[in-house]
């Protein structure tokens, strides 16, 4: 699937990555995910996106943003749109689809090979136009978990599909007494949250920062 001489590219929902590693009950330890992908072929660039509350004293995504930033990562963060509801309940949405669609189509062509870390079945169209420039897509994320997390539609238009399960030996996160940054944006692409989305942060979701 990936080639030593190969260029790749690798754009990761953060969102999205998240959930199904959550769903699979293990941890992303993005130091080993980079040098995976370093290991197996010519890493041009790696993205991240993700939704970033700006009127939060503290957000609890921020450490991983930040370390991401500063090691290896291009970030690619956009504020949470809110709005109130008929109720008065706050409301919040996010996506980062568009952005992220803009970048593989700015790069497609001029790499060998478009890793996607998302089972967004809304990507399938984007994977196609990529494969339409003659760049091959590899789609990661599950069917290990029940209903798949991964949609049908984009397993069958990418030219490869590995299931992040089979990755776990790899790139999982050893657990440690020490607190690390956490990984959890506590969001899904196009979901309403409500006020209280800050108090469902679970402390043992987090990113290597070592």
């Amino acid at each position: 699937m990936f080639s030593n001489n190969k260029r790749i590219a690798v754009f990761i929902d953060g969102a999205n990555l998240y959930a199904t590693a959550k769903a699979l009950d293990f941890d992303i330890d993005y130091k080993k995910l980079l040098s995976m992908f370093k290991s197996k072929a010519i890493l041009v660039r790696a993205y991240y996106y993700t939704v970033l509350i700006e009127d939060q004293e503290y957000s609890p995504i921020r450490p991983l943003v930040d370390w991401l930033d500063y090691n290896g990562y291009t970030l690619i963060t956009k504020p949470a749109k809110e709005s109130t509801d008929s109720t008065g309940r706050r409301r919040i949405r996010n996506s980062i689809d568009v952005e992220l669609a803009v970048d593989v189509m700015e790069i497609a062509g001029k790499v060998d090979h478009i890793v996607l870390m998302s089972g967004d079945g809304g990507y399938r169209r984007l994977i196609e136009a990529a494969q339409r420039l003659g760049t091959q897509v590899t789609v990661i994320s599950t069917v290990s978990v029940s209903p798949p997390l991964a949609a049908d539609e984009i397993r069958r238009q990418a030219d490869n599909f590995v299931d992040l399960a089979s990755l776990r030996g790899e790139i999982s996160r050893q657990h440690s007494s020490a607190r690390p940054a956490q990984n959890d944006d506590n969001y899904d692409d196009e979901d309403d949250y409500d006020d209280d989305y800050d108090d469902e942060y679970d402390d043992d979701e987090a990113a290597e920062t070592a």
